[in-house]
């Protein structure tokens, strides 16, 4: 997820959608994931806090199913720091009410928010909405930019709640995957500003980073490479991945950066 990425920007992803699977949905992994599926040498639990966060803010992840079978996810990160019950994962592409009743409800929640940028959302900075008085849903579609554009746009449930973006975010710290804009974010990155405004406390960003930090950190220090995103290059005449199919995905991002510069 990002900040403000427009849908040009988004159709920068190359990823193609597989073939649809058998939908499914879980309770992300807690914290003691983390020393069963990583050496001791480079646990993340030490970078973990001690105790869950304190939040009211229930957060409902919409994952496309090659998200799973990634090493490098983040859910599994935001999912290890939150108690439990307050982050939810759904897997698939397509949700429908009756296969998904209880997503169906969340969305059909006037307290539910979705995060997702576009034309017709709301910056979430600037809604006086006391999100401290009463407990909101967060709901984030957590894929590539491609695949969320497309879950997004073929899901109706999904454009049932009240659609909300970040006017601002830092830059991603995420540096060991590839983003398409300089504006783009992780979706823990995404749900960690998220949450330290809906929550008034600035501290959840900074508790929620330290994971992630970490990861880069112990990605880097073995052999991986730092990650710029695609604008990056495109910006600096690095990208050399252009294939047929996607030259006009990248004449689009270069107009926008074009567009960006004036």
């Amino acid at each position: 997820m990002n900040s403000e990425l427009n849908e040009e920007a988004v159709e920068m992803n190359e990823d193609d959608d597989e073939d649809e699977e058998e939908p499914k949905e879980r309770d992300d992994e807690g914290e003691e994931g983390f020393s069963v599926l990583r050496p001791v040498k480079v646990c993340l639990c030490p970078y973990l806090p001690p105790r869950p966060l304190d939040v009211s803010t229930c957060l409902y992840i919409v994952q496309h199913p090659a998200e799973e079978s990634r090493v490098l996810r983040t859910v599994p990160l935001l999912a290890a720091c939150l108690p439990p019950g307050k982050c939810k994962v759904f897997i698939g592409r397509r949700f429908s009410e009756e296969r998904y009743p209880e997503l169906a409800a969340v969305c059909r929640d006037p307290r539910s928010l979705l995060l997702y940028p576009g034309a017709a959302a709301d910056n979430l900075e600037d809604l006086s909405t006391d999100f401290t008085a009463t407990p909101h849903n967060v709901i984030l579609i957590d894929g590539t930019w491609s695949q969320a554009k497309d879950m997004f746009l073929r899901n109706t449930l999904l454009r049932l709640p009240r659609q909300v973006q970040l006017r601002s975010a830092p830059s991603s710290q995420y540096v060991i995957r590839t983003q398409p804009s300089n504006m783009c974010v992780s979706t823990l990155e995404c749900a960690a500003v998220t949450l330290s405004i809906m929550e008034k406390n600035h501290g959840i960003q900074e508790v929620l980073l330290k994971p992630l930090q970490a990861l880069c950190s112990f990605q880097l220090q073995h052999g991986a490479q730092i990650h710029h995103s695609k604008e990056h290059l495109i910006r600096n005449g690095q990208y050399n991945k252009i294939m047929p199919k996607n030259k006009r995905k990248i004449r689009r991002m270069q107009k926008l950066i074009s567009n960006q510069n004036i």
